[in-house]
């Protein structure tokens, strides 16, 4: 026990001797306060939204009847364990099995009682319905209460647009580094076959596999990734044929690095840092792909919850402008955030800027 306590003390004096490049890189990123604030409300946000099974639910937290505490946000209890006659799970949402509950324990909610995919039976019009007490931003045009679908959707897409920035970063580095450091007829014949798949029309590719294959969210990660990883390889490319014929990296080869070695360790950070900038961009733009492709029709299956669905939803329903608004400011205002991030970012990792 001492030993790993020993390890994680020595672990972390080593994280704050920051090295001084590093020092003033995030001097420099606090110095733009605008990208500064940006990220920490970001990080609220989705923290929040990493938590939406907490925050919007259509089913209780915790439920204590006869002495015992349940958590059915988290397991299903059918309706007879709390007294009721039927084997299926029980609707929390039904007065009778609220009052079972209630005569021999106590129910406590989240701070909004609906899922994503919850229905509200008891609107005070038919839907879409205008936002009132209970549904804070209204329901969609299925009684759908619109806060829980835009947390959820908030969720998902930017849990798809970094799995989607990772994974394309991972592919885009390679490819940049290997046609850069290698150069000749290896970067010749990749970047014509770069430019030729470049040039597909990826629209209409993705409706022919939407029409092949049901929509989800694995197999839009894969169809989108097959277009997206192409954004980063010319800046990785341009860092590896400058870096390449720079005095350490032929002084390391003379000594018989290999070229892997070389590639990993010698010219890849500085490569890293031409990719770091660009990254909150990336991210930017495969949420605004997945929203498309909801807008369309074309990208999760249908039920789920999207900002994209919203958008289509305030186009159809006119009548109903808290649709329409709710999704444009929410899709504004994370892109703006992102964008933000990205500037600060950029400042950053750029050498001719310092802290004021």
């Amino acid at each position: 026990m001492s030993s790993l306590i020993r390890a994680l003390t020595l672990k972390v004096r080593k994280m704050a001797n920051l090295s001084p490049v590093t020092r003033r890189r995030i001097a420099q990123f606090k110095a733009n306060k605008r990208g500064y604030w940006s990220l920490w409300i970001f990080m609220a946000l989705f923290i929040m939204a990493l938590f939406a099974n907490i925050i919007a639910n259509s089913k209780p937290l915790l439920v204590s009847y006869q002495g015992g505490i349940y958590t059915p946000f988290l397991k299903s209890y059918s309706e007879k364990t709390f007294g009721g006659e039927f084997e299926t799970e029980a609707d929390y949402r039904d007065p009778f099995v609220q009052d079972l509950i209630q005569k021999e324990g106590w129910i406590t909610w989240p701070p909004v009682k609906y899922s994503f995919d919850t229905i509200n039976y008891n609107l005070p019009t038919p839907a879409p319905s205008a936002p009132t007490t209970d549904n804070i931003l209204g329901t969609d045009d299925q009684g759908r209460d619109v806060f829980a679908r835009v947390l959820y959707g908030f969720r998902i897409s930017v849990l798809f647009g970094l799995a989607l920035t990772v994974f394309s970063s991972i592919i885009g580095v390679s490819a940049g580094a290997f046609q850069g450091f290698y150069g000749g007829k290896v970067d010749l014949i990749a970047q014509r076959f770069i430019e030729i798949w470049s040039s597909m029309p990826s629209l209409y590719i993705l409706i022919i596999f939407s029409a092949l294959f049901t929509p989800g969210f694995w197999t839009l990660l894969l169809i989108l990734l097959l277009f997206s990883w192409t954004h980063l390889v010319d800046v990785v490319r341009a860092e590896f044929l400058r870096a390449r014929s720079l005095d350490y990296v032929r002084a390391a080869r003379a000594l018989g690095v290999s070229n892997f070695t070389l590639m990993r360790r010698h010219i890849l950070p500085n490569a890293i840092v031409a990719t770091l900038t660009m990254m909150p961009f990336v991210l930017t733009g495969s949420i605004t792909a997945l929203t498309s492709l909801d807008f369309l029709g074309l990208g999760l299956p249908l039920g789920s919850p999207s900002l994209g669905e919203l958008l289509a939803q305030g186009k159809n329903n006119i009548q109903a402008p808290w649709l329409g608004i709710t999704a444009f400011v929410s899709l504004a205002f994370m892109l703006t955030l992102l964008t933000f991030i990205g500037e600060a970012v950029r400042d950053a990792f750029d050498p001719r800027k310092t802290k004021l």
